[in-house]
């Protein structure tokens, strides 16, 4: 079975990962720092590989979860709700992730959106996978 709703967000979200991590390892070249983030340590480097590291804490599950709705027959109006949705909050917390402003806007909507999505998506993978398996 295929799955290209699925294909189509893990493409956008591995070019969204690769961009991050571009910006953290350009940045530490720059820097010239090559483990940790220097002595002393350099905030800028260190906000930057922070929000590499925070997408690819939660965005390779909610994609498995995507793949798990859509190979169990879900609602593609669902998996584009949730890809749509996951993009918004991603690039809302890649905007708010800041070392010296915890309540930026963008970090809350990211970090609150990513959560609530997580929910959802599990929840309907939780349902899909109940009904099938009760038959």
């Amino acid at each position: 079975m295929q799955v290209p709703i699925t294909a189509l967000y893990a493409g956008i979200f591995a070019l969204f990962a690769f961009f991050l991590s571009f910006k953290a390892g350009s940045y530490r070249g720059t820097a010239g720092v090559s483990v940790l983030y220097g002595d002393p340590a350099n905030m800028e480097l260190a906000q930057r590989v922070r929000r590499h590291q925070n997408f690819l804490e939660y965005v390779p599950m909610i994609v498995i979860l995507m793949a798990a709705i859509e190979l169990n027959g879900g609602s593609a109006t669902m998996l584009h709700s949730v890809g749509i949705a996951l993009i918004i909050t991603r690039i809302a917390h890649a905007i708010g992730l800041r070392h010296d402003n915890m309540g930026h806007p963008g970090r809350l909507v990211g970090a609150g959106g990513t959560a609530l999505i997580t929910v959802v998506a599990a929840g309907y993978a939780i349902w899909i996978g109940g009904n099938a398996l009760l038959g």
